[in-house]
């Protein structure tokens, strides 16, 4: 089969020259210094670790519950304004701990936050209305806000507001026993509610459904309770379900908030109740997940508390970053003296591989939260080798053509077709291995996986669409012919005159 070379490759030199572009713009601007986001070993903080315990008469610890659970802690540490807090289990079942690590805050009373247990309860609505934005010069209210009476949160009801973010940071822990003017979550309605009348504990199962027996409409979200709940459920639906609006809404309150807000249309007396709306699917299970784990048959022990120094991070990272550095010079020098002008070519695509990166984990950590550790940081010098490897292995293999009577032009089509099957298999094996890595693992080995994998997807990325296509341009141009090509006759002992050379071989 004669090789040809191959054809507008400006075409992928344009498209990874849009990517580059693209993602430089997104992370330049509007940031204007943008950094990536550091964990806790860059960064310092607070970890602390937590232990799961079943309370009298629970079951064992499930894997849901423990999800619920660090979506619960998550929102509890963002409480404290560190959206970049990591929540994460290990191990499984009663052995599980739960390891929350919150960079940048050093707080012995974010312990005492985490370790208390849900609180999901029902409240009646007294008064609703739909958010105001606060008046001009108002003073903010903290909310919620508790009185002993509906009347004494009634001045407050009027002036609460629920645009800011501390009111609807959640993490409250409110007194059973009082009225309450509180947000729902998304901040849509501001509420007075009643003392509560059933605890979330009080719910044995939730489940979200389609309408039964082939009915039309959303989603819906079943409630069972136990006898005492049922039996509460029952006289609270008895005495309000003809009452107007919003009299005969009652509040489901997660930590403070309100999560739903439905309304009694008839009396339930067998304990099962149905709530329906205008849910989507995704919608109707995350409030049926609320309900059944709400209040959470697991207690949770400090093991331990750690405030975390960037200290010692700090200079193994300007370690690893000098060792990177004298690893990188090694391989541009090694590159540029050995391959000549190819070397170049190998260097240039080395800088637009760093930049990718760079422009990536700046991205991912805005977007889906990837924080950049110690770990992750060694992944990403590893990667220097990686990407190094495929330009020797393509050169070589272009070095072993010429050797054997090709044309340069020539004898890199023919490299290319045998290079990228050498290429593509090496780095399957390397992602192959992160992912399992990833997958398989927790804590610092997920970052450094994360790091790896990611640095050997944009290494095929750059192997394909900027190296092959520069190096065929250079194929075509009359440095490939001189001396400092570094694949001159003389140079690689071929052998063979040029003038010999054979334009079109059999691959």
């Amino acid at each position: 089969m004669s090789t040809k070379t191959a054809p507008k490759p400006w075409r992928a030199l344009l498209a990874i020259i849009a990517i580059t572009i693209s993602m430089g713009v997104a992370t330049f601007w509007p940031a204007t210094s943008p950094t990536a986001k550091l964990g806790l070993d860059l960064k310092g903080g607070t970890q602390v670790i937590l232990t799961p315990r079943v309370v009298e008469g629970a079951a064992a610890i499930t894997a849901d519950q423990l999800s619920q659970t660090v979506s619960i802690m998550r929102q509890r540490v963002n409480s404290f304004g560190v959206a970049e807090a990591e929540v994460a289990v290990q191990g499984s079942g009663n052995e599980a701990a739960i390891v929350v690590s919150v960079p940048g805050v050093n707080q012995q009373g974010i312990a005492d936050l985490l370790k208390q247990t849900a609180l999901l309860e029902f409240r009646t609505v007294s008064q609703a209305r739909s958010s105001n934005p606060p008046a001009e010069g108002a003073e903010p209210i903290a909310l919620p806000f508790e009185g002993v009476t509906e009347a004494d949160v009634t001045a407050a009801f009027g002036a609460a507001s629920c645009f800011t973010g501390e009111a609807l940071q959640g993490g409250a822990v409110l007194d059973a026993e009082k009225y309450v003017v509180t947000c729902s979550q998304d901040g849509s309605e501001t509420f007075i509610l009643a003392p509560t009348f059933i605890a979330g504990e009080r719910i044995s199962d939730s489940q979200a459904q389609l309408p039964a027996q082939g009915g039309t409409g959303s989603w819906v979200v079943t409630l069972d309770f136990d006898s005492q709940g049922a039996r509460a459920l029952a006289d609270v639906s008895q005495q309000i379900y003809q009452l107007p609006t919003p009299q005969n809404r009652f509040g489901i309150v997660l930590d403070g908030l309100v999560v739903s807000a439905p309304f009694f249309s008839e009396p339930i007396l067998g304990g099962q109740a149905q709530i329906t709306g205008t849910f989507t699917p995704e919608e109707a299970k995350a409030l049926s997940s609320v309900l059944r784990y709400g209040a959470l048959p697991v207690a949770l022990d400090i093991a331990e508390v750690n405030a975390v120094s960037p200290t010692l991070g700090v200079e193994q990272l300007n370690s690893g970053l000098l060792a990177g550095g004298i690893g990188l010079a090694l391989v541009v020098l090694y590159l540029i003296l050995y391959y000549r002008f190819l070397g170049f070519v190998a260097v240039i695509s080395l800088g637009l591989a760093a930049s990718l990166i760079f422009f990536a984990v700046v991205l991912l950590g805005r977007s889906i939260g990837f924080t950049l550790t110690l770990a992750g940081v060694a992944g990403l010098i590893v990667a220097i080798g990686i990407t190094a490897d495929t330009f020797v292995v393509y050169n070589e293999r272009i070095r072993d053509e010429i050797r054997s009577g090709k044309t340069v032009r020539t004898a890199i089509d023919a490299a290319w077709i045998r290079a990228r099957r050498t290429l593509l298999a090496a780095d399957f094996v390397q992602l192959l291995a992160a992912l399992v890595l990833y997958f398989l693992s927790v804590g610092a080995v997920q970052g450094f996986a994360f790091a790896l994998g990611l640095a050997t997807v944009i290494d095929v990325l750059v192997a394909f669409w900027f190296t092959r296509p520069l190096t065929v341009f250079f194929a075509r141009s009359r440095i490939a012919t001189g001396a400092l090509s570094g694949l001159s006759e003389k140079r690689l002992h071929a052998g063979i005159p040029a003038s010999k050379f054979k334009e079109e071989v059999s691959a």
